[in-house]
Protein backbone atom coordinates (compact mmCIF):
# COMPACT_ATOMS: atom_id res chain seq x y z
CA UNK A 1 0.00 0.00 0.00
CA UNK A 2 1.56 3.43 -1.18
CA UNK A 3 1.87 6.09 1.70
CA UNK A 4 -0.87 8.02 0.02
CA UNK A 5 -3.37 5.13 -0.07
CA UNK A 6 -2.40 4.57 3.52
CA UNK A 7 -3.05 8.27 4.64
CA UNK A 8 -6.44 8.26 3.00
CA UNK A 9 -7.55 5.01 4.95
CA UNK A 10 -6.20 6.66 8.15
CA UNK A 11 -8.17 10.04 7.45
CA UNK A 12 -11.21 7.57 6.42
CA UNK A 13 -11.04 6.26 9.98
CA UNK A 14 -11.14 9.41 11.64
CA UNK A 15 -13.98 10.73 9.72
CA UNK A 16 -15.38 7.53 10.56
CA UNK A 17 -15.02 7.99 14.02
CA UNK A 18 -15.63 10.98 14.25
CA UNK A 19 -19.40 10.56 12.48
CA UNK A 20 -20.08 7.68 15.36
CA UNK A 21 -19.08 9.77 17.93
CA UNK A 22 -22.29 12.37 17.62
CA UNK A 23 -24.22 13.88 19.78
CA UNK A 24 -27.21 11.66 18.38
CA UNK A 25 -27.20 7.91 18.97
CA UNK A 26 -25.95 5.35 17.10
CA UNK A 27 -25.71 1.48 17.04
CA UNK A 28 -24.32 -0.97 14.56
CA UNK A 29 -25.88 -5.01 14.53
CA UNK A 30 -24.56 -7.67 12.53
CA UNK A 31 -26.91 -9.15 9.46
CA UNK A 32 -28.68 -11.06 12.65
CA UNK A 33 -29.47 -7.79 14.33
CA UNK A 34 -26.59 -8.45 17.03
CA UNK A 35 -25.23 -5.07 18.44
CA UNK A 36 -21.85 -4.83 17.66
CA UNK A 37 -20.92 -1.35 18.41
CA UNK A 38 -23.11 1.45 20.33
CA UNK A 39 -21.60 5.14 20.33
CA UNK A 40 -21.55 7.21 23.74
CA UNK A 41 -24.37 8.93 23.18
CA UNK A 42 -26.36 5.83 22.93
CA UNK A 43 -25.41 5.35 26.69
CA UNK A 44 -26.46 8.73 27.59
CA UNK A 45 -30.04 8.71 25.80
CA UNK A 46 -31.02 5.39 26.89
CA UNK A 47 -29.08 4.69 30.34
CA UNK A 48 -27.62 1.02 28.79
CA UNK A 49 -23.79 0.61 28.37
CA UNK A 50 -21.93 -0.89 26.05
CA UNK A 51 -21.12 -3.84 27.88
CA UNK A 52 -25.31 -4.15 28.27
CA UNK A 53 -26.00 -3.90 24.97
CA UNK A 54 -23.61 -5.69 22.72
CA UNK A 55 -24.37 -9.30 22.09
CA UNK A 56 -27.67 -8.52 22.42
CA UNK A 57 -30.85 -7.62 19.62
CA UNK A 58 -32.44 -3.95 19.57
CA UNK A 59 -35.38 -5.76 21.17
CA UNK A 60 -33.79 -5.12 24.23
CA UNK A 61 -34.94 -1.41 23.80
CA UNK A 62 -38.60 -1.95 22.84
CA UNK A 63 -41.48 -0.57 24.35
CA UNK A 64 -44.21 -2.66 24.13
CA UNK A 65 -45.95 0.27 23.25
CA UNK A 66 -46.18 -0.94 19.05
CA UNK A 67 -47.52 -4.22 17.62
CA UNK A 68 -46.52 -6.87 15.20
CA UNK A 69 -48.27 -4.52 11.73
CA UNK A 70 -45.55 -1.96 12.77
CA UNK A 71 -43.04 -3.88 12.60
CA UNK A 72 -43.78 -5.99 9.65
CA UNK A 73 -44.27 -2.05 8.01
CA UNK A 74 -41.21 -1.25 9.42
CA UNK A 75 -38.75 -4.30 8.00
CA UNK A 76 -41.03 -4.33 4.22
CA UNK A 77 -40.03 -0.45 4.00
CA UNK A 78 -36.49 -1.15 5.03
CA UNK A 79 -36.23 -4.43 2.45
CA UNK A 80 -37.76 -2.20 -0.24
CA UNK A 81 -35.55 0.99 0.27
CA UNK A 82 -32.88 -0.08 2.14
CA UNK A 83 -33.69 2.42 4.73
CA UNK A 84 -36.36 3.21 7.03
CA UNK A 85 -36.80 5.97 9.27
CA UNK A 86 -39.57 7.67 11.58
CA UNK A 87 -40.96 8.16 15.04
CA UNK A 88 -40.96 5.11 17.69
CA UNK A 89 -41.53 4.73 21.54
CA UNK A 90 -38.64 2.97 23.16
CA UNK A 91 -37.61 2.19 26.77
CA UNK A 92 -34.38 3.04 28.96
CA UNK A 93 -33.16 1.16 31.19
CA UNK A 94 -34.76 2.79 33.90
CA UNK A 95 -37.67 1.77 32.65
CA UNK A 96 -38.61 5.31 31.10
CA UNK A 97 -40.59 4.98 28.27
CA UNK A 98 -39.54 8.09 25.59
CA UNK A 99 -39.87 9.11 21.75
CA UNK A 100 -37.62 8.45 19.60
CA UNK A 101 -36.70 9.88 15.67
CA UNK A 102 -35.29 6.37 14.46
CA UNK A 103 -33.11 5.95 11.30
CA UNK A 104 -32.41 2.43 10.22
CA UNK A 105 -29.88 2.20 7.30
CA UNK A 106 -28.86 -1.32 5.53
CA UNK A 107 -25.13 -1.55 4.71
CA UNK A 108 -23.96 -3.92 1.96
CA UNK A 109 -21.30 -6.06 1.38
CA UNK A 110 -19.18 -6.30 -2.18
CA UNK A 111 -21.61 -9.18 -2.99
CA UNK A 112 -24.54 -6.81 -2.55
CA UNK A 113 -25.51 -8.83 0.74
CA UNK A 114 -26.84 -7.72 3.91
CA UNK A 115 -23.61 -7.37 6.10
CA UNK A 116 -24.63 -4.62 8.79
CA UNK A 117 -27.45 -2.19 10.08
CA UNK A 118 -26.91 0.93 11.84
CA UNK A 119 -29.69 2.93 13.43
CA UNK A 120 -29.04 6.71 14.47
CA UNK A 121 -31.48 8.07 16.46
CA UNK A 122 -33.10 11.16 18.86
CA UNK A 123 -35.04 11.70 22.09
CA UNK A 124 -38.17 13.54 21.11
CA UNK A 125 -39.24 14.05 24.47
CA UNK A 126 -38.02 17.83 24.84
CA UNK A 127 -39.10 18.34 21.16
CA UNK A 128 -42.47 17.33 22.26
CA UNK A 129 -43.05 18.99 24.95
CA UNK A 130 -42.01 21.90 23.64
CA UNK A 131 -44.64 20.99 20.61
CA UNK A 132 -46.88 20.85 23.55
CA UNK A 133 -45.99 24.31 24.96
CA UNK A 134 -45.98 26.55 21.63
CA UNK A 135 -50.24 24.29 20.73
CA UNK A 136 -50.83 25.40 24.01
CA UNK A 137 -49.65 29.24 23.62
CA UNK A 138 -51.09 29.19 19.89
CA UNK A 139 -54.67 28.06 20.54
CA UNK A 140 -55.70 29.04 24.16
CA UNK A 141 -55.88 32.44 26.16
CA UNK A 142 -53.41 32.70 28.61
CA UNK A 143 -55.88 34.36 31.03
CA UNK A 144 -58.70 32.42 31.18
CA UNK A 145 -57.77 28.73 29.56
CA UNK A 146 -60.19 29.07 26.95
CA UNK A 147 -59.43 28.62 23.64
CA UNK A 148 -58.75 31.78 21.65
CA UNK A 149 -59.66 33.78 18.13
CA UNK A 150 -57.37 30.96 16.06
CA UNK A 151 -58.98 27.92 17.95
CA UNK A 152 -61.91 29.02 17.45
CA UNK A 153 -61.80 29.06 13.99
CA UNK A 154 -60.12 26.04 13.51
CA UNK A 155 -63.45 24.37 15.56
CA UNK A 156 -65.07 26.80 13.80
CA UNK A 157 -64.33 25.13 9.84
CA UNK A 158 -65.20 22.04 11.42
CA UNK A 159 -68.33 22.82 12.53
CA UNK A 160 -69.04 24.33 8.81
CA UNK A 161 -67.95 20.82 7.10
CA UNK A 162 -70.27 18.68 9.73
CA UNK A 163 -73.26 20.92 8.68
CA UNK A 164 -72.52 20.11 5.10
CA UNK A 165 -72.25 16.11 6.05
CA UNK A 166 -75.05 16.06 7.97
CA UNK A 167 -77.30 18.48 6.85
CA UNK A 168 -77.83 20.29 10.65
CA UNK A 169 -77.71 23.61 12.14
CA UNK A 170 -75.47 25.15 14.21
CA UNK A 171 -74.33 28.89 15.58
CA UNK A 172 -72.06 31.43 16.62
CA UNK A 173 -72.44 33.74 19.71
CA UNK A 174 -70.35 36.85 20.05
CA UNK A 175 -70.59 38.20 23.60
CA UNK A 176 -69.43 41.66 24.50
CA UNK A 177 -69.51 43.19 28.42
CA UNK A 178 -70.85 46.43 28.32
CA UNK A 179 -69.16 49.47 29.42
CA UNK A 180 -66.02 47.23 30.90
CA UNK A 181 -63.30 49.51 29.44
CA UNK A 182 -64.77 52.11 32.18
CA UNK A 183 -64.37 49.39 34.85
CA UNK A 184 -60.88 48.87 33.44
CA UNK A 185 -59.65 52.55 33.90
CA UNK A 186 -61.23 52.85 37.28
CA UNK A 187 -59.67 49.97 39.06
CA UNK A 188 -56.89 48.86 36.89
CA UNK A 189 -56.41 46.08 34.50
CA UNK A 190 -55.74 43.66 37.47
CA UNK A 191 -59.00 43.80 39.03
CA UNK A 192 -60.27 43.81 35.26
CA UNK A 193 -58.69 40.11 34.79
CA UNK A 194 -60.31 39.38 37.88
CA UNK A 195 -64.15 39.76 36.41
CA UNK A 196 -62.48 38.34 32.90
CA UNK A 197 -61.49 35.58 34.62
CA UNK A 198 -65.11 35.13 36.38
CA UNK A 199 -66.83 35.81 33.28
CA UNK A 200 -65.06 32.74 31.77
CA UNK A 201 -66.26 30.88 34.17
CA UNK A 202 -69.48 31.47 33.95
CA UNK A 203 -69.78 31.32 30.93
CA UNK A 204 -68.32 27.65 31.01
CA UNK A 205 -71.05 27.00 33.12
CA UNK A 206 -73.45 28.30 30.60
CA UNK A 207 -72.95 25.73 27.70
CA UNK A 208 -73.98 22.35 26.84
CA UNK A 209 -71.19 19.31 26.40
CA UNK A 210 -69.27 20.10 23.16
CA UNK A 211 -69.96 23.77 22.67
CA UNK A 212 -67.17 25.51 22.84
CA UNK A 213 -66.48 28.82 24.87
CA UNK A 214 -63.68 31.03 23.36
CA UNK A 215 -61.79 34.20 24.37
CA UNK A 216 -61.29 36.47 21.53
CA UNK A 217 -60.11 39.62 22.83
CA UNK A 218 -60.14 42.27 25.85
CA UNK A 219 -63.83 41.49 27.10
CA UNK A 220 -65.38 39.67 23.77
CA UNK A 221 -65.99 35.94 23.96
CA UNK A 222 -67.66 33.87 22.04
CA UNK A 223 -69.93 30.44 22.01
CA UNK A 224 -69.86 27.66 19.28
CA UNK A 225 -72.98 25.54 19.44
CA UNK A 226 -73.10 22.64 17.21
CA UNK A 227 -75.36 20.17 16.37
CA UNK A 228 -78.71 22.09 16.79
CA UNK A 229 -82.13 20.81 15.48
CA UNK A 230 -82.45 20.54 11.46
CA UNK A 231 -85.58 22.49 12.47
CA UNK A 232 -84.74 26.03 11.44
CA UNK A 233 -87.57 27.74 14.18
CA UNK A 234 -86.44 24.98 16.78
CA UNK A 235 -82.50 26.01 16.43
CA UNK A 236 -83.16 29.46 16.65
CA UNK A 237 -85.17 28.58 19.57
CA UNK A 238 -81.96 26.64 21.08
CA UNK A 239 -79.62 29.60 20.76
CA UNK A 240 -82.87 32.13 21.95
CA UNK A 241 -82.24 30.23 25.02
CA UNK A 242 -78.81 29.90 25.54
CA UNK A 243 -78.36 33.43 24.57
CA UNK A 244 -80.46 34.61 27.45
CA UNK A 245 -79.04 32.23 30.01
CA UNK A 246 -75.78 33.63 29.15
CA UNK A 247 -77.29 37.12 29.71
CA UNK A 248 -78.78 36.00 32.92
CA UNK A 249 -75.73 34.39 34.33
CA UNK A 250 -73.50 37.49 33.31
CA UNK A 251 -75.68 40.21 34.69
CA UNK A 252 -75.55 39.07 38.42
CA UNK A 253 -73.14 41.18 40.12
CA UNK A 254 -69.36 40.34 40.77
CA UNK A 255 -67.42 40.42 43.77
CA UNK A 256 -63.56 41.14 43.16
CA UNK A 257 -61.63 42.02 46.57
CA UNK A 258 -63.27 45.19 47.98
CA UNK A 259 -65.41 46.04 44.68
CA UNK A 260 -68.91 45.08 43.34
CA UNK A 261 -69.65 45.07 40.01
CA UNK A 262 -72.97 45.15 38.33
CA UNK A 263 -72.44 44.30 34.60
CA UNK A 264 -74.48 43.45 31.49
CA UNK A 265 -73.53 42.35 28.28
CA UNK A 266 -74.71 42.50 24.41
CA UNK A 267 -74.64 39.12 22.49
CA UNK A 268 -75.18 38.59 18.43
CA UNK A 269 -76.01 35.48 17.15
CA UNK A 270 -75.79 34.11 13.95
CA UNK A 271 -77.55 30.62 12.46
CA UNK A 272 -75.55 28.63 10.02
CA UNK A 273 -76.86 25.87 7.98
CA UNK A 274 -75.73 23.91 5.18
CA UNK A 275 -77.75 25.63 2.89
CA UNK A 276 -76.80 29.51 3.27
CA UNK A 277 -73.25 29.37 5.48
CA UNK A 278 -70.48 30.81 3.54
CA UNK A 279 -66.49 30.70 4.97
CA UNK A 280 -65.83 30.35 8.65
CA UNK A 281 -64.66 34.39 8.29
CA UNK A 282 -68.42 35.10 7.08
CA UNK A 283 -69.87 33.60 9.75
CA UNK A 284 -68.24 35.49 12.41
CA UNK A 285 -68.56 38.74 10.49
CA UNK A 286 -72.06 38.42 10.87
CA UNK A 287 -72.17 37.24 14.54
CA UNK A 288 -69.85 40.53 15.01
CA UNK A 289 -72.32 42.52 13.16
CA UNK A 290 -74.92 41.43 15.39
CA UNK A 291 -73.44 42.24 18.15
CA UNK A 292 -72.58 45.44 16.86
CA UNK A 293 -76.28 45.81 16.40
CA UNK A 294 -76.99 44.90 20.17
CA UNK A 295 -74.45 47.38 21.44
CA UNK A 296 -75.90 50.31 19.54
CA UNK A 297 -79.15 49.49 20.97
CA UNK A 298 -78.00 50.43 24.52
CA UNK A 299 -76.27 47.07 25.38
CA UNK A 300 -77.95 44.01 27.56
CA UNK A 301 -79.56 42.97 24.13
CA UNK A 302 -79.81 39.56 21.94
CA UNK A 303 -79.58 40.21 18.47
CA UNK A 304 -79.82 38.24 15.60
CA UNK A 305 -77.79 38.50 12.33
CA UNK A 306 -80.51 39.39 9.75
CA UNK A 307 -79.86 38.95 5.68
CA UNK A 308 -80.50 42.95 5.10
CA UNK A 309 -77.31 44.13 7.25
CA UNK A 310 -75.29 42.51 4.26
CA UNK A 311 -74.89 45.78 2.12
CA UNK A 312 -70.98 44.54 2.68
CA UNK A 313 -71.56 41.61 0.75
CA UNK A 314 -72.79 43.81 -1.83
CA UNK A 315 -69.54 46.06 -1.81
CA UNK A 316 -67.87 42.32 -2.27
CA UNK A 317 -69.20 41.94 -5.22
CA UNK A 318 -68.05 44.79 -6.73
CA UNK A 319 -63.99 44.63 -5.40
CA UNK A 320 -64.03 40.93 -6.52
CA UNK A 321 -65.10 42.50 -10.29
CA UNK A 322 -62.87 45.21 -9.92
CA UNK A 323 -60.02 42.87 -8.98
CA UNK A 324 -60.51 40.66 -11.49
CA UNK A 325 -60.26 43.68 -14.17
CA UNK A 326 -57.27 45.00 -12.16
CA UNK A 327 -55.56 41.23 -12.73
CA UNK A 328 -56.30 41.06 -16.34
CA UNK A 329 -55.38 45.13 -16.78
CA UNK A 330 -52.37 44.71 -14.44
CA UNK A 331 -53.09 46.61 -12.34
CA UNK A 332 -50.42 45.94 -9.23
CA UNK A 333 -47.06 47.49 -8.14
CA UNK A 334 -44.36 46.09 -5.82
CA UNK A 335 -43.06 48.63 -2.87
CA UNK A 336 -40.40 46.87 -0.42
CA UNK A 337 -39.95 46.83 3.06
CA UNK A 338 -36.11 46.66 4.58
CA UNK A 339 -34.95 43.57 6.31
CA UNK A 340 -32.26 44.32 8.89
CA UNK A 341 -29.74 43.07 11.13
CA UNK A 342 -28.10 44.54 14.45
CA UNK A 343 -28.88 48.22 15.28
CA UNK A 344 -30.33 48.43 11.56
CA UNK A 345 -27.89 47.18 8.19
CA UNK A 346 -30.27 46.51 5.49
CA UNK A 347 -29.46 43.06 4.87
CA UNK A 348 -32.71 42.69 1.75
CA UNK A 349 -36.25 43.62 1.80
CA UNK A 350 -39.66 41.90 1.22
CA UNK A 351 -41.65 42.77 -1.66
CA UNK A 352 -45.39 43.36 -0.59
CA UNK A 353 -47.78 43.87 -3.30
CA UNK A 354 -49.80 46.94 -3.71
CA UNK A 355 -53.15 47.76 -6.13
CA UNK A 356 -53.07 50.42 -7.85
CA UNK A 357 -56.55 51.04 -7.81
CA UNK A 358 -58.18 53.30 -11.00
CA UNK A 359 -60.32 55.18 -8.80
CA UNK A 360 -59.32 54.34 -5.20
CA UNK A 361 -55.85 54.94 -5.39
CA UNK A 362 -53.32 52.81 -3.44
CA UNK A 363 -55.61 49.40 -1.92
CA UNK A 364 -53.74 47.40 0.28
CA UNK A 365 -53.10 43.41 0.57
CA UNK A 366 -55.80 43.19 3.14
CA UNK A 367 -58.33 44.39 1.67
CA UNK A 368 -57.80 42.19 -1.19
CA UNK A 369 -55.95 38.89 -0.81
CA UNK A 370 -58.50 37.24 1.10
CA UNK A 371 -60.71 37.83 -2.56
CA UNK A 372 -57.57 37.13 -4.33
CA UNK A 373 -57.40 32.99 -2.31
CA UNK A 374 -61.39 32.64 -2.46
CA UNK A 375 -61.19 33.35 -6.44
CA UNK A 376 -57.83 31.35 -7.02
CA UNK A 377 -56.35 34.34 -8.71
CA UNK A 378 -53.58 34.45 -6.36
CA UNK A 379 -51.68 32.10 -8.47
CA UNK A 380 -51.39 34.24 -11.25
CA UNK A 381 -51.05 37.20 -9.08
CA UNK A 382 -48.16 35.38 -6.87
CA UNK A 383 -46.56 34.50 -10.25
CA UNK A 384 -46.33 38.15 -11.30
CA UNK A 385 -45.15 39.17 -8.06
CA UNK A 386 -42.13 36.43 -7.93
CA UNK A 387 -41.34 37.82 -11.45
CA UNK A 388 -41.24 41.55 -11.01
CA UNK A 389 -39.19 40.66 -7.64
CA UNK A 390 -36.83 38.40 -9.02
CA UNK A 391 -36.13 41.12 -11.85
CA UNK A 392 -35.47 43.77 -8.93
CA UNK A 393 -33.09 41.43 -7.64
CA UNK A 394 -31.71 40.89 -10.77
CA UNK A 395 -31.01 44.69 -10.82
CA UNK A 396 -29.51 44.51 -7.75
CA UNK A 397 -27.25 42.23 -8.37
CA UNK A 398 -25.42 44.69 -11.19
CA UNK A 399 -24.84 47.45 -8.53
CA UNK A 400 -22.20 47.26 -5.41
CA UNK A 401 -23.86 48.58 -3.19
CA UNK A 402 -27.01 46.81 -3.66
CA UNK A 403 -25.35 43.25 -4.51
CA UNK A 404 -25.66 41.89 -1.30
CA UNK A 405 -29.59 42.39 -0.85
CA UNK A 406 -31.67 39.26 -0.48
CA UNK A 407 -35.51 39.64 -1.59
CA UNK A 408 -38.11 37.59 0.14
CA UNK A 409 -41.03 36.94 -1.94
CA UNK A 410 -44.46 35.54 -0.08
CA UNK A 411 -45.55 32.47 -1.36
CA UNK A 412 -49.34 31.33 -0.62
CA UNK A 413 -50.75 27.63 -0.41
CA UNK A 414 -52.45 27.82 -3.73
CA UNK A 415 -49.59 28.89 -5.70
CA UNK A 416 -47.13 26.66 -3.76
CA UNK A 417 -49.51 23.07 -4.07
CA UNK A 418 -49.28 24.05 -7.87
CA UNK A 419 -48.17 21.00 -9.49
CA UNK A 420 -46.05 23.12 -12.06
CA UNK A 421 -44.61 25.48 -9.13
CA UNK A 422 -41.19 24.35 -9.03
CA UNK A 423 -40.52 24.65 -12.56
CA UNK A 424 -42.35 28.36 -12.74
CA UNK A 425 -39.61 29.46 -10.31
CA UNK A 426 -37.00 27.90 -11.69
CA UNK A 427 -38.03 29.25 -15.31
CA UNK A 428 -38.27 32.88 -13.32
CA UNK A 429 -34.77 32.68 -12.09
CA UNK A 430 -33.66 31.29 -15.60
CA UNK A 431 -35.66 34.04 -17.61
CA UNK A 432 -34.61 37.34 -15.07
CA UNK A 433 -30.82 36.11 -14.35
CA UNK A 434 -31.79 36.49 -10.71
CA UNK A 435 -29.15 35.32 -8.24
CA UNK A 436 -31.16 32.12 -6.13
CA UNK A 437 -28.93 32.21 -3.41
CA UNK A 438 -30.61 35.93 -2.66
CA UNK A 439 -33.75 34.53 -2.87
CA UNK A 440 -36.18 33.85 -0.07
CA UNK A 441 -39.42 32.29 -0.17
CA UNK A 442 -42.13 33.11 2.60
CA UNK A 443 -44.11 30.26 3.22
CA UNK A 444 -47.17 30.18 6.10
CA UNK A 445 -47.62 27.18 8.20
CA UNK A 446 -51.12 26.19 6.53
CA UNK A 447 -48.83 24.99 3.28
CA UNK A 448 -48.24 21.83 5.70
CA UNK A 449 -51.16 20.76 7.04
CA UNK A 450 -51.49 18.12 4.15
CA UNK A 451 -49.74 16.55 1.63
CA UNK A 452 -46.26 17.38 3.59
CA UNK A 453 -44.31 14.65 1.42
CA UNK A 454 -45.35 16.68 -1.41
CA UNK A 455 -44.35 19.53 0.02
CA UNK A 456 -41.14 18.83 1.49
CA UNK A 457 -40.03 17.11 -2.17
CA UNK A 458 -40.40 20.51 -3.53
CA UNK A 459 -38.42 22.50 -0.91
CA UNK A 460 -35.83 20.50 -1.32
CA UNK A 461 -35.56 20.79 -4.95
CA UNK A 462 -35.86 24.35 -4.83
CA UNK A 463 -33.18 24.28 -1.75
CA UNK A 464 -30.55 22.65 -3.82
CA UNK A 465 -30.58 25.61 -6.26
CA UNK A 466 -30.22 27.92 -3.22
CA UNK A 467 -33.08 29.32 -2.83
CA UNK A 468 -33.64 30.07 1.38
CA UNK A 469 -36.93 29.16 2.71
CA UNK A 470 -38.72 31.18 5.64
CA UNK A 471 -41.51 29.96 7.73
CA UNK A 472 -43.92 32.98 7.63
CA UNK A 473 -46.09 34.49 10.78
CA UNK A 474 -44.61 31.40 12.77
CA UNK A 475 -46.66 30.43 15.82
CA UNK A 476 -49.99 31.66 14.90
CA UNK A 477 -51.09 28.38 12.89
CA UNK A 478 -49.66 25.02 14.63
CA UNK A 479 -47.05 22.93 12.57
CA UNK A 480 -45.86 19.81 14.40
CA UNK A 481 -41.99 20.40 15.47
CA UNK A 482 -41.59 16.86 14.21
CA UNK A 483 -42.57 17.88 10.86
CA UNK A 484 -40.34 21.16 10.78
CA UNK A 485 -37.85 19.11 11.57
CA UNK A 486 -38.19 17.40 7.54
CA UNK A 487 -38.46 20.89 5.79
CA UNK A 488 -35.61 22.29 4.35
CA UNK A 489 -36.08 26.13 5.88
CA UNK A 490 -33.42 28.49 6.65
CA UNK A 491 -35.67 30.89 8.81
CA UNK A 492 -38.67 31.61 11.32
CA UNK A 493 -40.76 34.35 11.37
CA UNK A 494 -42.00 35.78 14.58
CA UNK A 495 -45.76 37.08 13.87
CA UNK A 496 -45.81 40.62 14.15
CA UNK A 497 -49.06 39.94 16.69
CA UNK A 498 -46.65 38.81 19.45
CA UNK A 499 -44.42 41.50 18.58
CA UNK A 500 -47.37 44.16 19.10
CA UNK A 501 -47.49 44.00 23.18
CA UNK A 502 -44.61 42.03 23.54
CA UNK A 503 -43.44 44.39 26.36
CA UNK A 504 -46.84 44.46 28.13
CA UNK A 505 -48.08 40.86 27.55
CA UNK A 506 -45.19 38.06 29.42
CA UNK A 507 -47.10 35.38 26.92
CA UNK A 508 -46.18 37.04 24.20
CA UNK A 509 -42.57 37.00 24.97
CA UNK A 510 -42.52 34.04 26.11
CA UNK A 511 -43.37 32.66 22.57
CA UNK A 512 -41.14 35.23 21.08
CA UNK A 513 -38.10 33.74 23.38
CA UNK A 514 -39.47 29.73 22.33
CA UNK A 515 -39.41 31.12 18.97
CA UNK A 516 -35.63 32.17 19.08
CA UNK A 517 -34.35 28.89 21.22
CA UNK A 518 -36.18 26.91 18.70
CA UNK A 519 -34.21 28.81 15.59
CA UNK A 520 -31.09 28.76 17.42
CA UNK A 521 -31.41 24.93 18.48
CA UNK A 522 -32.42 23.98 14.42
CA UNK A 523 -29.59 26.39 13.15
CA UNK A 524 -32.65 28.71 11.59
CA UNK A 525 -32.40 32.23 10.99
CA UNK A 526 -34.83 33.70 13.01
CA UNK A 527 -36.83 37.31 11.97
CA UNK A 528 -39.48 39.27 13.90
CA UNK A 529 -41.47 41.46 12.04
CA UNK A 530 -43.73 44.10 12.92
CA UNK A 531 -41.35 45.96 15.10
CA UNK A 532 -41.91 49.43 15.83
CA UNK A 533 -40.70 51.11 18.53
CA UNK A 534 -36.97 50.86 19.76
CA UNK A 535 -38.12 49.07 22.65
CA UNK A 536 -39.57 46.02 21.14
CA UNK A 537 -36.23 46.00 19.03
CA UNK A 538 -34.02 45.84 22.34
CA UNK A 539 -36.16 43.26 24.02
CA UNK A 540 -35.99 41.15 20.90
CA UNK A 541 -32.33 41.43 20.68
CA UNK A 542 -32.39 40.68 24.83
CA UNK A 543 -33.84 37.85 23.83
CA UNK A 544 -31.08 36.73 21.21
CA UNK A 545 -33.02 37.88 17.73
CA UNK A 546 -30.69 40.18 15.96
CA UNK A 547 -32.94 40.31 12.67
CA UNK A 548 -35.99 42.85 12.01
CA UNK A 549 -38.83 44.06 10.10
CA UNK A 550 -41.15 47.03 10.83
CA UNK A 551 -42.10 50.36 10.55
CA UNK A 552 -39.82 51.35 13.37
CA UNK A 553 -36.76 50.91 10.63
CA UNK A 554 -39.41 51.80 7.06
CA UNK A 555 -42.41 51.22 6.07
CA UNK A 556 -42.63 49.62 3.09
CA UNK A 557 -41.58 51.86 0.05
CA UNK A 558 -41.49 52.15 -3.95
CA UNK A 559 -38.26 51.43 -5.73
CA UNK A 560 -37.16 54.66 -6.01
CA UNK A 561 -37.64 55.65 -2.08
CA UNK A 562 -35.98 52.41 -0.79
CA UNK A 563 -32.79 52.56 -2.86
CA UNK A 564 -32.87 56.19 -1.43
CA UNK A 565 -33.12 54.63 2.05
CA UNK A 566 -29.78 52.69 1.75
CA UNK A 567 -27.80 55.85 0.77
CA UNK A 568 -29.30 57.94 3.35
CA UNK A 569 -27.05 58.40 6.36
CA UNK A 570 -29.51 59.71 8.70
CA UNK A 571 -32.28 56.92 8.04
CA UNK A 572 -32.81 54.83 11.43
CA UNK A 573 -31.20 51.67 10.06
CA UNK A 574 -27.98 53.01 9.75
CA UNK A 575 -27.75 54.88 13.11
Amino acid sequence: MSRVSSEMSAQEMLIAEAFFESSEGRLVTDDQQIIVKVNAAFTTITGYTAQDALGKTPKMLASGQHDGVFFRNLWQGLESNGLWQGEIWNKKKNGDIYPQWLCITEIKNSQQSVSHYTSTFNDLTVLKEADKKIEYLSFYDQLTDLPNHHCLRVRLKKALANCVQNQCKGAILYIGLDHFRLFNKNFGHLQGDKIIKEVAARLSACVREGDTVARLDGDEFAVLMEHLSEDLTVATAQAEEMAQNILLALNKCHQVDHIVYSSTCSIGVNLFESGRMGSSQSALKHADLALLKAKAGGGNEVYFFQPQMESVVAARVVLEASFREAVAKGQFLLHYQPQTEGVGQIIGAEALVRWQHPTLGLVFPAVFIELAEETGLIVRLGQWVLDVACQQLALWSTRPETAHLTMAVNVSAMQFHQTDFVATVLSVLERTGADPFLLKLELTESLFISNLDDVVCKMRTLSNKGIKFSLDDFGVGYSSLLHLKRLPLDELKIDQGFIKEILIHPSDAAIAKMVISLGASMRLTVIAEGVETEQQRDLLALLGCHSFQGYFFSRPLPIDQFEELLLKPTSPCLQ
